[in-house]
């Protein structure tokens, strides 16, 4: 007999509430319920609930879309069971991961997806990494759809990280015109960022993620237990990202990333669950006001300008996504101070945490990358609109941005040659501010 247990009564627990519940986690101003009363998020789209086990953030869409982000730790298998089959539709289902997670993790949810249940689970693994989030990859998901013949109410299941999540989205959102998908994200980048909110889509030579659609989950299921396994320099990688909200949106929480980040590089449970809960919670009220990226949504791309430049440019995979973004996150701020948009200060404190976090706010020394490149590869970005270049960069106090093309680009062209200048083999430059 299947299980379809709603959990319903859990997100109309969450409807009801007015004010915001996220994990507990002890501060040493003893300022948590000040920290998370300046979301405001019950009035932005995003409500969570918490339980000692796990938080549900929910994702407030139109037409009936909405779906529950579940963040815990340690999940007992009957209770995973039933939170991931309660998103299932159809009685078929294609688990996909890469060849890194599958000895690790894809045991385990294929027989989480089959516990007291009739689904019938098909499995496919995928090579690993940024290179392979391309046409002819996602191919071998449609080809594999199709032998297994699966109908219009089958569910993908992703489980992996950013490039997994993407294209499994993207081969959701074409097969058969558009099937349900679940999310199951194992990095910190795809838990705070990739999973959330319906970007989905494959890599061209010419562009990251040129090819692609919005479509929505069903769920999202954090387990932060994955992270356990993760490299560390893969976990660095998605602080960037947790960084970002912080700077775009959310001045405590990048003070409290000021005080916790130790905490969270040493990874304590109680320190990741917070600072994903809350990554999830900034995200979904953005995804809330501006699904299809008019113009809110974009601001979510502080960094990703300059960041997707140099990770084409050196070729995917060659970076890691968000340290790419950390160092365009340090060439956004530079240029903001540039114009005299945030003051010295804030740039300081934007490169000591990214450094904390031990992330890279500079290129290489002997980087081969050049003005010109940087120019070519920004100009094809998504964000160009009727051949204007739009970028995300910081102004007024912490927590404040704008999306724009009237900036100086005098400024931008002098930030690039700045980065470009330390690749050589000169001693450093003090960074503009």
């Amino acid at each position: 007999m299947m299980i379809r247990r709603s959990t319903g009564l859990l997100l109309v627990l969450a409807t009801l509430c007015h004010s915001l519940v996220v994990p507990q986690f002890q501060t040493r101003h003893q300022e948590r319920q000040r920290h998370v009363g300046k979301l405001g998020m019950a009035d932005e789209g995003s409500i969570t609930v918490s339980t000692d086990k796990y938080d549900i953030v929910k994702v407030d869409l139109d037409d009936g879309r909405d779906y529950p982000i579940y963040i815990g730790t340690g999940y007992d298998d009957g209770e995973a069971a039933q939170l991931l089959q309660s998103h299932i539709k159809g009685s078929k289902v294609l688990l996909i991961t890469n060849d890194r997670i599958a000895p690790m993790y894809l045991e385990k949810y294929e027989q989480l997806l089959k516990q007291d249940s009739d689904l019938q689970v098909e499995t496919l693994v995928l090579p690993d990494g940024e290179e392979h989030k391309t046409m002819e990859v996602l191919q071998k998901i449609l080809d594999k759809s199709l032998e297994c013949a699966l109908d219009r109410k089958a569910t993908f299941v992703a489980l992996g990280g950013g490039v997994i999540g993407d294209m499994v989205g993207f081969a959701a959102a074409i097969y058969q015109r558009g099937i349900n998908f679940v999310q199951i994200p194992t990095t910190v980048m795809a838990m705070v960022d990739s999973s959330v909110g319906g970007k989905t889509g494959v890599n061209h030579p010419l562009g990251k993620n040129m090819v692609g659609a919005f479509h929505q989950p069903q769920c999202v299921y954090i387990d932060t237990e994955t992270l356990s396994t993760l490299p560390d320099r893969e976990l660095q990688s998605g602080f960037s990202e947790i960084v970002k909200y912080g700077l775009i949106r959310d001045a405590e929480f990048f003070e409290w990333q000021e005080e916790h980040i130790e905490e969270m590089m040493a990874r304590d449970p109680q320190a990741l669950r917070y600072a994903i809960t809350r990554s999830c919670q900034n995200k979904a009220a953005v995804v809330k006001a501006d699904e299809k990226e008019a113009g809110l949504r974009a601001t979510l791309n502080l960094g990703h300008t300059f960041g997707h430049a140099i990770e084409n440019y050196s070729g995917y995979g060659t970076w890691l996504h968000g340290e790419a973004v950390s160092i365009g996150t340090a060439m956004a701020a530079t240029m903001s101070a540039r114009m005299e948009w945030i003051d010295a200060d804030l740039v300081k404190r934007i490169y000591t945490l990214l450094e904390r976090a031990n992330l890279p706010v500079e290129l290489p020394v002997d980087s081969p990358m050049t003005r010109e490149s940087f120019l070519k590869l920004m100009s094809v970005d998504k964000k160009v609109a009727n051949g204007q270049l739009r970028l995300i960069l910081l102004k007024g106090a912490l927590g404040n941005c704008v999306f724009t093309g009237d900036f100086d680009e005098d400024a931008m062209v002098q930030t690039i040659d700045e980065f470009v200048a330390e690749c050589s083999t000169q001693p450093k430059k003090e960074k503009v501010a």
